[in-house]
């Protein structure tokens, strides 16, 4: 009998700690198709980081015209590659270095409507009414004193992602006061936002990974991203927002092994301290 309950005992223990591991699987497939996730090939002639978006010219990207540019990973505020480093446009904060397999650069865009536009890539293979999940890695800072005028006021940032056979584009100031709208001439496109993301004064969010989910209106479509700040509004604060490691894995923020180890050895002890209780409870 004290053989069976011991056995109980560890088993749902073990249980326990296995289900604790367990990463669900995502309900929709990932985005097929995407060779440049993180950025870091260039056309023939493009410039190195930290270089716009246009002048870096990401193979297999287009659009990406205003203050969109291409930055190298790193927290060095006197290195000229960074995003808060000593080149224009410079941020308060830089991101901090993800464990990208392969290596990464950042797009940092300028979430006022008056400076920044869509970029998109094209996706073929798809399948007609599949909803396919979309994931990467989102950041916020704020325009700082390496690229005065340094800015000061809270912001806000998010992404805004589409999924049609075309790009996004921006409205600057329509709604009035300033106020903004984005749109995709595909009425049929897929659109979603990403959450927003609060960044304080002089401040910054740092990488937060999420998911998109997109569905396809034809074989080939454009997968689109626009920068949206201060819920659109043109207000020169400026909002900043980073993308990078589209359609990487969430492993990137999950415990490191040893940590993986703890938990383990925690289970089995829980489990031998119910053992030696059940065992004091006989006497």
């Amino acid at each position: 009998m004290r053989s069976a309950l011991r056995k109980s005992a560890v088993t749902g223990f073990i249980g326990v700690g296995l289900s604790l591991l367990t990463i669900p699987a995502q309900a929709d497939p990932p985005l097929p198709g995407l060779t440049n996730l993180n950025f870091l090939t260039q056309n023939p002639g493009g410039t190195p980081t930290k270089s716009p978006f246009t002048s870096f010219d990401p193979t297999g990207w287009t659009g990406g015209n205003g203050l969109i540019y291409i930055d190298s990973p790193g927290t060095s505020t006197t290195s000229p590659s960074t995003a808060c480093g000593t080149t224009y446009l410079s941020t308060w904060g830089c991101p901090s270095t993800l464990a990208i397999p392969g290596g990464y650069n950042e797009v940092e865009a300028d979430g006022n409507p008056d400076y920044e536009s869509g970029f998109s890539y094209n996706i073929t293979g798809l399948t007609v009414g599949t909803t396919y999940t979309l994931s990467f890695y989102q950041a916020a800072s704020q325009q700082g004193p390496n690229s005065p005028p340094a800015f000061t006021g809270a912001t806000t940032e998010q992404w805004i992602v589409s999924l049609g056979t075309s790009g996004l584009t921006d409205c600057a100031g329509c709604l009035g006061g300033g106020n903004s709208f984005y749109s995709n001439s595909d009425a049929t496109a897929s659109i979603a936002a990403t959450t927003v993301m609060n960044t304080p004064s002089e401040g910054m969010v740092d990488w937060n990974f999420v998911s998109v989910n997109l569905t396809a209106d034809a074989t080939s479509d454009l997968l689109s991203f626009l920068a949206w700040g201060d819920g659109g509004n043109t207000a020169n604060l400026p909002p900043m927002v980073f993308l990078t490691g589209v359609n990487s894995p969430a492993g990137l923020t999950t415990p490191e092994p040893t940590s993986v180890a703890l938990l383990g050895t925690l289970v089995l002890g829980l489990g031998y301290g119910v053992i030696r209780r059940r065992r004091a409870a006989k006497v």
